[in-house]
């Protein structure tokens, strides 16, 4: 399964998943269709599946579009969010499991920035592969998702069940926040070296319009706040202790940063 990311909108990515061998693809979040129609023509591949997270438009927004195109794809989605989704067909629930190109993907429930939002978790099929993650906006580089829909304790929830994963998880999240991210993170967990040997990175990355995703899991749980809720610096940072109301100490600052 090879892994594609397009760039999309203003900030978006949409990552085409890639059989070669049997000539298939898949595509997580699309946000609009022509970047998906032009990649998948220049593989000469068909789509075949439309995995989303949720249901915000700059996810979804190009579902009917390649629906019209690819009239027998299947529409995948969280089951909370039927009739959120275009074209939705399958409703999943956290622990279900869905299959491309011979790899199985585990779902998993993640609410916080929507009540439905869900995530896509690919193991690494032998030993020293990368497992990889599709968690649309839960979890980004350096950050997480604004909490639309969901509350803090969802989140802190969602996030530990991310959090969980291994450390050798590719983190496939849907939009290029990164440089800002750290920025913020920066002002909380300014003694943090690891954190700032990656901000200094991204700095130059961005300088020569490089993507930072994905990210893998080792490098967020040593440098993005939201997964560090229980880290002394960032507990003294917000004047809490207690893991929920950190966290939303923490998004309350990001919001107004």
């Amino acid at each position: 399964m090879e892994i594609i990311r397009l760039a999309a909108l203003k900030d978006n990515y949409i990552f085409l998943l890639h059989c070669p061998v049997q000539k298939i693809a898949a595509v997580v979040d699309p946000a609009e269709a022509v970047p998906v129609v032009k990649k998948l023509d220049q593989l000469g591949a068909e789509l075949i599946a439309i995995f989303n997270t949720h249901h915000h438009h700059d996810h979804v927004g190009g579902n009917q579009a390649l629906l019209n195109r690819f009239p027998n794809l299947t529409v995948y989605g969280g089951e909370a969010d039927q009739g959120r989704i275009p074209g939705q067909q399958v409703f999943l629930k956290d622990g279900d499991r869905i299959s491309f190109a011979n790899r199985e993907a585990l779902v998993l429930f993640v609410p916080g920035h929507t009540r439905a939002h869900i995530a896509y978790y690919f193991p690494p099929v032998t030993e020293g592969e990368w497992g990889e993650l599709f968690c649309g906006d839960t979890l980004f580089a350096g950050g997480c998702g604004r909490l639309f829909e969901g509350t803090p304790a969802q989140m802190v929830n969602s996030l530990s069940k991310l959090r969980s994963l291994p450390d050798n998880t590719r983190i496939w999240c849907a939009h290029e926040y990164t440089l800002k991210n750290l920025q913020f993170a920066c002002t909380l967990d300014g003694e943090n070296i690891d954190l700032l040997k990656r901000f200094h990175q991204v700095q130059a990355m961005r300088r020569r319009d490089e993507a930072t995703i994905p990210s893998t899991m080792g490098l967020e749980k040593r440098t993005n706040p939201f997964l560090r809720w229980d880290t002394p610096a960032l507990q003294i940072a917000t004047n809490s202790s207690e893991p929920i109301q950190t966290f939303a100490r923490l998004r309350s600052l990001k919001d107004k940063f």
